[in-house]
């Protein structure tokens, strides 16, 4: 039987509202009672205890070396690219790498690294990376593939506008001291028809800021996607192509999408209208392309990406790095950028922020959550109060008997937890274990990496 609880009816009488102030304090307070109340995660170190060493290029984000100077790791920061020479040289003495778009990770630079366990690509793309030699070596790669989205897509609408315009050329003209005010040939882009090929996360929000210029929206992409507002998708990139004004292009760089604008895709492109590639740079055929705006056939393009780059700020863009690039230098109402489409500051912090912590879970915890070559494992941290527990990261050969034969050695211990998953060629098991003594432990690792299917096997405690 419930007992009725007594109240004063003064008490509640005299009670008044409380005042903003004094709500906020109840909630902080309330806040961090909660926080304290989390299990904290335990940080994790290598068994054998060496200090990590990452190699940071490409200045990348300053927040991003922070925190992994402040886990204690050592960190090397330059802010330009290397060459795969340079790597050969540089690379065997750390355990991880981060990267932006020029820095090449070849097989060769693999085969040297030979105490490196991750790469971080602090970018979208990830094809500057051996993908597949990486995997077989063991070794996830983490890259951040919608972190600069809006930023590519406000970029794509500025040049929608100063093509429309010919921006660039008139402002050239009057820092020369021409001026050269005229109307032929400059449109409004409300009423024109913009076509998306590749409707990702960077072509979803292009379609919304294209719709709130009162531009129609095509999109045409090899899957079928619900589109937002009212964009509507076509069956085949011809009838993109032959439907809109500006055609901007979102798509990675894969065997099927090289080239795949040239001189058929021109061609289908009506005529007096624009090309804008902040993709890849050999999603374009760039000869195919100047041929087009020398006929006229298109009034003008924008490109922000090639299939050869230069690899700090400063170097020449020329013929030697691309036989054409004096040609399409010379064309007019071409706007050429240097692969500035993620290039804000609010981009690079969301990068460096996403990037960098996935490279500490997995140096710290052993989670591959979010690898773009690797099987996807992950298990609940070890909290602060669990002091005994060793997890164990395996990445091996992905071939029958390996759990069999992991099991069998971690059989005289408590196991907490353990996940395991493959992907391709290569298989990835973490398991924490309890009531192991730290002299057993290298004992227990020996065996576990001395199998056939080992490729690296990480103790952390």
């Amino acid at each position: 039987m419930s007992v009725p609880i007594p109240v004063n009816p003064h008490v509640v009488a005299a009670s008044i509202s409380p005042s903003s102030a004094s709500i906020h304090d109840h909630f902080s307070t309330v806040r961090r009672q909660s926080i304290t109340e989390i299990r904290q995660p335990k940080i994790l170190h290598p068994l054998e205890n060496e200090g990590l060493r990452l190699l940071i290029l490409e200045n990348i984000s300053m927040d991003a070396v922070a925190s992994f100077r402040g886990q204690g790791y050592h960190v090397d920061h330059y802010s330009k690219a290397m060459s795969e020479d340079e790597l050969v040289q540089k690379i065997a003495s750390y355990h991880a790498i981060g990267i932006r778009s020029k820095t090449k990770i070849t097989e060769r630079v693999l085969k040297a690294a030979s105490k490196l366990l991750v790469i971080g690509c602090f970018c979208i793309g990830t094809n500057q990376v051996d993908l597949a030699a990486a995997a077989r070596t063991g070794i996830p790669v983490f890259n951040s593939p919608f972190s600069n989205s809006r930023s590519v897509a406000e970029l794509v609408m500025s040049e929608l506008v100063a093509l429309s315009r010919q921006l660039f050329e008139r402002a050239y003209e009057l820092r020369t001291g021409i001026w050269n005010k005229q109307s032929k040939g400059c449109w409004e882009v409300r009423g024109k028809t913009l076509g998306i090929v590749g409707y990702g996360h960077i072509g979803a929000q292009l379609s919304v800021l294209a719709e709130a210029f009162a531009m129609r929206v095509l999109f045409y992409d090899v899957i079928n996607i619900m589109p937002l507002g009212s964009a509507r998708q076509v069956d085949s990139l011809a009838t993109l192509l032959a439907e809109s004004d500006f055609v901007t292009l979102h798509v990675p760089e894969l065997p099927e999408t090289i080239n795949m604008i040239s001189k058929q895709q021109l061609a289908q492109m009506k005529k007096g209208s624009y090309l804008i590639n902040n993709a890849r740079g050999r999603v374009v055929d760039i000869p195919a392309l100047i041929d087009a705006l020398r006929s006229n056939h298109l009034a003008g393009a924008a490109i922000d990406v090639f299939p050869s780059e230069p690899g700090s700020n400063g170097a020449p863009f020329d013929d030697q790095l691309n036989p054409w690039a004096n040609v399409l230098r010379a064309l007019p109402n071409v706007i050429l950028t240097p692969h500035i489409g993620g290039s804000t500051e609010e981009a690079q912090k969301m990068i460096g922020a996403e990037v960098a912590q996935a490279l500490l879970r997995y140096l710290g915890y052993g989670s591959t959550i979010g690898a773009v070559n690797f099987p996807e494992v992950d298990l609940r941290a070890i909290s602060a109060e669990q002091g005994g527990l060793i997890r164990i990261c395996h990445v091996h050969k992905n071939q029958p008997g390996v759990l069999k034969q992991v099991n069998e050695a971690l059989s005289p211990y408590n196991v907490e937890k353990q996940y395991s998953d493959s992907k391709g060629e290569v298989a990835y098991v973490m398991a924490d274990i309890a009531d192991v003594s730290f002299k057993e432990l290298p004992q227990l690792k020996d065996r576990i990496s001395s199998t056939d299917a080992n490729i690296i096997t990480r103790f952390l405690t």
